[in-house]
Parts: structure tokens; C-alpha cells; sequence
């Protein structure tokens, strides 16, 4: 068989050798709209929340207790930003 006899590659579905078009990205793309979560959601994630912050109000603690202050500084950042983001998700939905 000549190589002029073999069937021609063909690239497999899917791989374009171009990138697809993306949408526009200005001032002018409409913003997609938000449905609020529903209630049980957002006191369910909030109390998810809630246990994580206390977990990481532990670990605080009892790292200050065992003179451990850098562990103790970052487990309390934890237990902020992590009461925080429980009260965003409860509270902004």
C-alpha cells in the first residue's frame, strides 16, 4: 500500500484546531440573574459552618493552653473567616 493510498488523518470529534467562541466579556454581557437559596439550605450550610468554626475555636485553644501561639493565631483566623462565611451564607443567601 502507496502512501498516497491510505486514508487522510482525521482529527477526532471534539478537538477543534480552533478555539471555540467564547461570549462577550464587556460592559455590554447582560449579568446572569441569581436565585436566592432557599432556607433550608442556608441554615443547613450555616450550621456546617457553626461546627467547623467551633472545631477550629478548639484547636485555637487548646494550642494557646499548650504555649503553641502561632497555632493558636492561625486556628483562630480559621474559626473567623469560617463564622464569617457561615453568617454571609445564612444572611445574604
Amino acid at each position: 500500500m502507496s502512501e498516497s493510498d491510505r486514508e487522510p488523518s482525521v482529527e477526532p470529534t471534539g478537538m477543534a484546531s480552533e478555539p471555540a467562541a467564547s461570549p462577550p466579556a464587556g460592559d455590554d454581557a447582560p449579568a446572569p440573574r441569581r436565585r436566592a437559596r432557599p432556607w433550608l439550605e442556608r441554615i443547613g450550610m450555616a450550621a456546617i459552618a457553626a461546627v467547623m468554626a467551633a472545631l477550629f475555636g478548639g484547636v485555637a485553644a487548646a494550642a494557646w493552653i499548650g504555649q503553641e501561639p502561632f497555632l493558636a493565631v492561625m486556628a483562630g483566623i480559621g474559626c473567623l473567616m469560617t463564622a464569617w462565611v457561615g453568617g454571609m451564607t445564612l444572611f445574604r443567601g
